[in-house]
């Protein structure tokens, strides 16, 4: 295998594709990346869940292909010059030189790397990259660490004539993103779950353009289509939460705050909660102010905040954190937040007038008595 490529490129392409290389694998090759040299050079990182795999322009001289370690392989292309790569192999004994740079390192029979998995295509849907990247950052935090129900350790993607819904819950909170697709083929209603860990990889893949990523469902795995880079990874089986049903919309009360001015406040108390000092934040609804208070075993913090309507003076408490994740996703200047009850789960939503784009709830934490 002989080939010659930009330095910038090959090291860009390497930084994809490691993404899906597990970092230690009772299978050597996995902690390599496969290299093929044909019509074009491509880069694969495999872990057996997640596939990566992105092309790179590249000047073939001889094909063929080769494993290489990752970490190693990543290391000598990012320290070399900016110049123009020279890759040559004879059997498995590497030589890469750049500029005045030179190394001789062993390589990896590619036989030994599985293959990716073939998708079939079932249903496929087009949508901006930059929309796709936002709806994974913007839901991926309430995503389920419990591997007893492991069809919640992935988020939910549904795809109608509306578009596109991703939901995320974790059995505490629940996030949930709405936005248009460009086009759809296949089924006129579709939906699969997708691992959290191949989303963050997709997240990142995804560039602040308007190009396109072209997402297909096939019956086991799921492909996304960004560019040069093609990410395949397992569908997640079972039965997702009837999300719909979980939401409560006949909410009594109903303020409106500025998102900002909310985190702010809370941020400003949750100062004394940690890890070790755990404690709700002890939240009343008045007419016209939130006023949010917890303590500790080092003391008490408290805090107000204004907002539009009246609470009717509703105490419930919640947990810090899982407050704070919901305002820091949600992509609106002002919110609306709804309740009921202290033991009914908070819904907040953009305020009227706006698109219904997004929906977080973050369920209530008992408070002891004062």
């Amino acid at each position: 295998m002989k080939f010659s490529c930009e330095k910038a490129l090959l090291q860009a392409a390497i930084s994809v594709a490691s993404r899906a290389v597990s970092p230690k694998s009772s299978i050597p090759a996995l902690e390599g990346i496969l290299l093929e040299a044909g019509q074009e050079l491509s880069l694969t990182g495999y872990d057996l869940e997640t596939g990566i795999r992105t092309t790179v322009p590249a000047e073939i001289g001889e094909s063929g292909s080769l494993v290489l370690s990752a970490r190693l392989f990543g290391e000598i292309i990012r320290k070399f010059p900016d110049d123009v790569v020279v890759f040559s192999t004879d059997n498995y004994m590497v030589n890469i030189k750049c500029g005045m740079s030179e190394f001789n390192i062993l390589g990896t029979d590619a036989e030994e790397f599985p293959e990716l998995p073939v998708v079939e295509y079932q249903n496929t849907f087009e949508i901006r990259q930059d929309l796709l990247r936002a709806m994974i950052g913007q839901t991926l935090f309430a995503v389920s660490d419990n591997e007893s129900r492991p069809i919640h350790t992935g988020s939910l993607f549904e795809v109608d004539a509306a578009g596109l819904t991703v939901v995320s819950v974790d059995g505490y909170r629940l996030a949930l993103r709405h936005e248009e697709i460009l086009k759809k083929e296949g089924e006129d209603a579709f939906s699969f779950v997708v691992p959290g860990a191949a989303l963050g990889e997709v997240e990142r893949i995804c560039g602040d353009t308007e190009e396109p990523i072209t997402v297909v469902q096939g019956s086991r795995h799921i492909m996304f289509k960004v560019g040069d880079a093609l990410l395949v990874s397992r569908r997640l089986e079972g039965e997702f939460l009837a999300y719909r049903n979980a939401i409560p919309r006949n909410n009594t009360i109903k303020v409106e705050g500025d998102t900002r001015t909310l985190l702010a406040s809370i941020d400003r108390v949750s100062l004394i909660i940690s890890d070790k000092l755990k404690s709700p934040l002890r939240c009343v609804f008045g007419d016209g102010v939130l006023n949010i208070t917890t303590k500790t075993a080092i003391g008490d913090a408290a805090d107000q905040c204004p907002i539009d309507g009246d609470g009717t003076g509703l105490e419930i408490g919640f947990n810090n954190r899982y407050l704070m994740d919901a305002l820091r996703a949600a992509p609106a200047d002002r919110v609306r937040l709804e309740l009921t009850t202290g033991v009914a789960p908070c819904v907040i939503l953009p305020v009227e007038g706006e698109p219904e784009n997004f929906l977080y709830m973050v369920l209530p934490v008992r408070l002891k008595a004062e």
